[in-house]
């Protein structure tokens, strides 16, 4: 638990260096949305691509993968459903970012070492890996395109729209990885450092520019997204993980390692890349901070307390 919470501590340093930088004007607006579309279009799908093309698919598609399907679901009609009742009808591209700051949990630079030192193996992240960077990503990319599209004035012929979520570097990047895995195509050894070193760009240059956004935009749970927020952290740090166990324990019946498993990963905050694909699209962004930094901090007992029971 301490080497998880360390993971904890090393996000929120460079956060800090971002809100250090930020505040002493060494770095300002125009270079987060420099950080942001260099962590958007090279360095994550590189990542991505690094992370699935190694993972161990015989683990990827076990049961856990339809329990932590069923909960992203249930969690992202929850918020649905509420957002309509609350706030009224919202507009697509809105919707979708506040779905991804309710379900969308942060797996890689967060859940690994988690998964690491509380599960005792990391493999434990590739079935969430694979849903949220095969599946929700790239259909949550081809709304915010077509949201885009109709902002614009633009429209869509039927193939360039099927083709909306394989036109975004994110998803290029999945595809092309879980495709070298499964194929079993082999990459030469020469390949992999420079692989690696351009993918260990995104983590801290996301969190850079999340710390610049901590300074230079208003305070975290203040705004006109500020209802809104009430809503999607509660259902991230708390409904989520509580989905997660009442269908590996009541509807599937696993044993207790994997009930911990999909409990502790759904309990983990809202993904860095959220804020960096509302960003991106320019939708909700404060939003996405906000829910980000609430449920990084509120995640952190959650996870404690599903650990220590579970055991």
């Amino acid at each position: 638990m301490q080497a998880a919470l360390s993971g904890y501590l090393t996000i929120w340093s460079v956060i800090g260096v971002g809100w250090v930088v930020a505040h002493f004007r060494v770095l300002n607006e125009q270079h987060r949305r420099m950080l942001s579309r260099v962590a958007f279009t090279v360095a994550s799908p590189v990542l991505l691509f690094s992370l699935l093309s190694r993972a161990d698919l015989s683990h990827v598609f076990s049961t856990t993968i339809i329990v932590s399907a069923l909960a992203i679901v249930i969690g992202g009609l929850v918020y649905l459903v509420a957002a309509r009742l609350f706030f009224g009808p919202g507009d697509l591209a809105g919707r979708t970012v506040g779905t991804l700051c309710s379900i969308y949990t942060n797996a890689g630079n967060l859940g690994l070492p988690v998964a690491a030192y509380v599960l005792g193996d990391m493999t434990w992240m590739a079935p969430i890996l694979l849903i949220q960077v095969g599946v929700l990503q790239p259909a949550a990319l081809a709304l915010l395109d077509l949201a885009a599209a109709r902002g614009q004035g633009t429209r869509l012929s039927l193939l360039r729209y099927l083709s909306l979520p394989f036109r975004n570097p994110l998803t290029l990047g999945s595809i092309a990885g879980l495709l070298v895995n499964a194929l079993h195509v082999p990459v030469p050894a020469m390949l992999w450092p420079p692989i690696e070193m351009v993918g260990q760009i995104a983590v801290p240059a996301m969190l850079l520019a999340f710390g610049i956004s901590l300074r230079l935009d208003p305070l975290p749970g203040r705004g006109p997204h500020a209802r809104e927020l009430a809503l999607v952290t509660p259902i991230k740090v708390l409904l989520h993980p509580a989905l997660a166990y009442a269908l590996a324990t009541w509807v599937f019946g696993l044993p207790l390692p994997q009930v911990l498993a999909v409990t502790v990963i759904a309990a983990l905050p809202t993904a860095q890349n959220i804020y960096l694909i509302s960003g991106r699209y320019h939708v909700r962004t404060l939003l996405a901070r906000d829910a980000i930094f609430i449920s990084t901090i509120a995640s952190i007992p959650v996870i404690v307390a599903a650990s220590t029971w579970l055991r």
